[in-house]
């Protein structure tokens, strides 16, 4: 698995963080699935799957002449890691927000 900072850049990229979320909602799809309505050609939804795998994002297994794309869990189970350890950060920033919000309706 690659850095935190591979992976959101990974998923920085609008299609790429698209073709994710197609195959958290559809699982496993083959590449020329994807490129089906995408508006997309194969040759650059293949690089963004080359992307996507460098970064541990997908994982991919042949099937006769298919190629078959599939998201890896523990790379979201890494970016849910690193989300709930800085929890604390967001929640009191929220805390803070909503304190400022209540003074601010009281002037």
């Amino acid at each position: 698995m690659l850095p935190l900072s591979e992976i959101f850049a990974a998923l920085g990229d609008p299609v790429r963080f698209s073709i994710v979320e197609r195959l958290l909602a559809e699982g496993e799809v083959a590449a020329g699935d994807l490129v089906s309505g995408s508006g997309i050609t194969a040759p650059a939804i293949s690089r963004h799957l080359s992307v996507l795998r460098d970064a541990g994002l997908v994982q991919s297994r042949a099937e006769a002449q298919r190629r078959l794309y599939s998201v890896r869990p523990d790379s979201l189970q890494t970016i849910a890691r690193w989300t709930m350890d800085h929890r604390e950060f967001w929640e009191s920033s929220v805390a803070r927000l909503d304190a400022l919000m209540a003074l601010e309706e009281k002037k």
